[in-house]
């Protein structure tokens, strides 16, 4: 059986623009300023930062991750949702948005309400097509993952990602790194998958 062993990143609460709302956000012409290069080949996070409002409150300094995509989307995470009052904002992929929740974006020039796009990001785990092969998964199956040493936990609904552009790298959010005792740059496992 071949070595399951995967680095495991934190995500914090994260926002994905269109080219329309970030025009309408920060001003038009306005570009995304990359500050820092993430794990996966073309994406980084962004100086851009905007607040995110709910139906109760609202979350300041929600980082833009580039490159601009099709749909805007934010993902939060579980804790969020009290703060921002979207009680049953759904668990998914991210990118698949049917179902999503509606909130409010606002930046320096300009603010948006997006009938959809909040979302809570399922975990899940990177894998170009030939680590896939070497671990033995497909794109869109479950696996479970163990994580954490004292306060550790097997982790169950793990999604695999599989595409020739990723690069292996499973995601959390800081919800569920607290709760597990880690950091970002673990290591964990998948286990019987």
């Amino acid at each position: 059986m071949p070595k399951m062993d995967i680095i495991i990143n934190l995500s914090n609460h994260h926002i994905h623009v269109n080219h329309e709302d970030l025009e309408i956000l920060f001003g038009k012409g306005h570009e995304l300023t990359k500050t820092k290069d993430l794990i996966q080949p073309g994406q980084f996070a962004c100086a851009e930062t905007v607040t995110v409002k709910g139906p109760k409150g609202q979350l300041e300094g929600v980082r833009i991750l580039g490159p601009e995509r099709k749909e805007t989307q934010c993902e939060i995470l579980m804790s969020d949702v009290f703060k921002l009052g979207v009680q049953g904002c759904p668990v998914c992929e991210s990118g698949q948005l049917e179902g999503s929740f509606p909130f409010e974006v606002i930046g320096p020039a300009g603010s948006i309400k997006k009938e959809r796009g909040l979302i809570i990001a399922k975990r899940h785990i990177h894998f170009d097509i030939e680590t896939a092969k070497h671990f033995g998964v497909s794109d869109k199956q479950i696996v479970k993952l163990k994580a954490g040493e004292e306060r550790g936990a097997i982790l169950l609904n793990v999604v695999c990602r599989v595409h020739p552009t990723y690069a292996l790298e499973c995601h959390i959010d800081f919800d569920e790194g607290n709760a597990l005792g880690i950091t970002s740059g673990a290591i964990g496992e998948i286990v019987q998958c």
